[in-house]
This record gives C-alpha cells, sequence and structure tokens, in this order.
C-alpha cells in the first residue's frame, strides 16, 4: 500500500543521512505541558550539525541560517533522540546539512519522525572570518 501523507514515507523510508548523535529526553527539558521543549530539540540538532559540519570543514564552523523547520510530533521523556545529517550542498565558504531527528518510544520500539530542518554553517579561520569550506572528502584528493 502507498502512503498517503509525507509522515507516512518517512517512517517507512527511515532516516536520511548518518547517526551523528543520540540523547535521552531528560525531565529537565520540558516545557509547562510536560513535552519537551522545540528549543532542545533545535539546540540538539544545532549540535549534531556542527559536529559533522566541523568534521567536513576541517575545522571550526559557526551556524548562519536555519531554514524549513517544522514540528511532527511531540518528545516525550524517555525517548531517545536520535539526529541524522546529510550533506545536502556546499558553497565557497558554507556548507548546508539537512537534519532530521527521531526518536525511538521509551528507548526502543515505535520510531517517529520529530522534525527536519536545514542547516547552515560557515567554515572559520582562526581570527573568526570566514575561509573556504573545502570538504575533508576534497582536500585528500
Amino acid at each position: 500500500m502507498w502512503p498517503d501523507t509525507v509522515e507516512e514515507a518517512d517512517a517507512l523510508s527511515g532516516p536520511r543521512g548518518e547517526l551523528a548523535a543520540r540523547t535521552v529526553a531528560m525531565p529537565a527539558d520540558t516545557n509547562p505541558s510536560g513535552e519537551i521543549f522545540g528549543g532542545w530539540i533545535m539546540s540538539q540538532m544545532d549540535s549534531a550539525g556542527m559536529m559533522t559540519a566541523t568534521r567536513h570543514a576541517q575545522g571550526r564552523v559557526t551556524t548562519v541560517a536555519v531554514t524549513n523547520m517544522a514540528f511532527h510530533c511531540p518528545v516525550k521523556v524517555g525517548d531517545v533522540v536520535c539526529c541524522y545529517t546529510d550533506l545536502a550542498r556546499v558553497g565557497r565558504t558554507s556548507a548546508t546539512f539537512h537534519i532530521e531527528v527521531w526518536v525511538l518510544r521509551g528507548s526502543r520500539g515505535t520510531r517517529c519522525k520529530v522534525t527536519s530542518a536545514e542547516f547552515t554553517f560557515v567554515a572559520l579561520d582562526a581570527e573568526g572570518r570566514p575561509r573556504p569550506f573545502v570538504p575533508a572528502a576534497e582536500a585528500t584528493a
């Protein structure tokens, strides 16, 4: 049977990219409704993206833009939050990564796509100025 929605299609295909970070959602990360803050999720995505971008750029990076973010389902205390990163495009001094967050409910079992977004990172030199973003694969070729 064909999926009826984007969410159903995502659930069938699974996460896009490499697992870059994984953590457990804790009570300290909740909002007044008892669900995990969206800002906490965004922070996890930024950290995962930064680690991946740093490796690709072979040096320091900074986040300059986040686009196309939408939340599909809530995150609950005890969920295992998994961030996946996928290099989408490389510019002269920047790179954009597609980042998805999936959770495992109750630390295992049902998997749910929480959100995705495009994060753009700029490579920085020792003085904090933009420098060419040369992906690691190109630098060794």
